[in-house]
């Protein structure tokens, strides 16, 4: 079976499960897996990968509107060489002081791949589930979406020509502040909430699921990040990467449409409303057509 069927299988056997965190007396603990071949392009420096390793669990910490504690990671490689374990650490410290956690450490394992495994650590009295989105609400999404495909591109072209130029600016590209803080605003507000690692396309049809509704989505308001559009040949394979490639850490949430724009000034970054609740006989709609197919994503987060 392929990782989506393993998860439901798992879901089946495992209760409360389905969230992007497990919420256990206030303290919200998750983890995630991240290997060389599938998640570090060629040209990703040490300290990128510390940065996004630990990320993408405290990105699953911010979907549940929780604050950040503590994070650590389990480093595996071939071999230990001082440079990069020391970038290592300070990508992973540098992220977690961002959003105001810890880096508290880990654990060193020889293995034939560079891999990470990390757990992140929070706290929060009203987890936001994947569950809650109503009728009539706004379904919504933080910052733009495209930056991980645009990197990927650079780092390609970073590995064919030798541009160091590109693979420095790739580096950039996948390193992404967690929505630490703009989850705990949305919290008191959400209705249901998860982040997009696995792209918006197959967020959006995981909080269907979840939640028992349907949504219909305007393309045009989708935010497409300028780096992909840079690396795209134009507007239809830019809005393709933003919204099937995935592990972009932004935060889809359903917020009632009446508190849209107290929302917007609380939360502190960009927020764009790109589509709306329905009932669950209204499947998923962009630009009022059933879409043909869920979409692609690089990886399941």
């Amino acid at each position: 079976m392929d990782e989506r069927a393993a998860l439901a299988l798992l879901e089946g056997e495992l209760h409360p499960a389905g969230d992007d965190a497990a919420v256990v007396d206030g303290l919200v603990v998750t983890t995630d897996m991240l290997h060389e071949r599938t998640d570090f392009p060629s040209g990703t420096t040490r300290y990128t990968a510390g940065w996004r390793s630990v990320g993408a669990s405290l990105s699953d910490v911010a979907a549940m509107g929780a604050s950040a504690t503590a994070a650590v990671a389990a480093y595996a490689a071939p071999e230990f060489r001082e440079e990069e374990l020391l970038a290592f650490v300070r990508g992973a410290r540098d992220v977690c002081e961002a959003v105001g956690g810890e880096y508290v450490g880990g654990d060193l394992d020889g293995h034939d791949e560079f891999t990470v495994a990390t757990t992140a650590i929070g706290r929060t009295d009203d987890p936001v589930p994947r569950s809650g989105a109503r009728l009539g609400d706004a379904v919504c999404v933080t910052g733009t979406l495209g930056r991980s495909a645009a990197a990927l591109e650079l780092f390609r072209r970073g590995a064919r020509e030798d541009d160091p130029d590109a693979r420095e600016r790739a580096n950039e590209l996948f390193r992404f502040e967690p929505r630490i803080a703009a989850g705990r605003a949305l919290a008191s507000h959400a209705t249901a909430m998860m982040d997009s690692s696995d792209g918006l396309a197959r967020s959006l049809h995981q909080l269907a699921e979840a939640s028992d509704c349907g949504f219909a989505v305007d393309s045009a308001a989708i935010p497409v990040d300028e780096a992909v559009q840079s690396v795209s040949e134009n507007d239809d394979e830019a809005l393709e990467r933003a919204t099937t490639f995935g592990e972009d850490f932004e935060l889809v949430v359903t917020v009632p449409e009446a508190e849209l724009e107290a929302v917007r000034e609380a939360v502190g970054v960009p927020l764009s409303r790109v589509g709306g609740v329905v009932g669950p006989d209204g499947g998923i709609t962009v630009d009022d057509q059933a879409p043909a197919g869920g979409g692609k994503t690089h990886g399941e987060g």
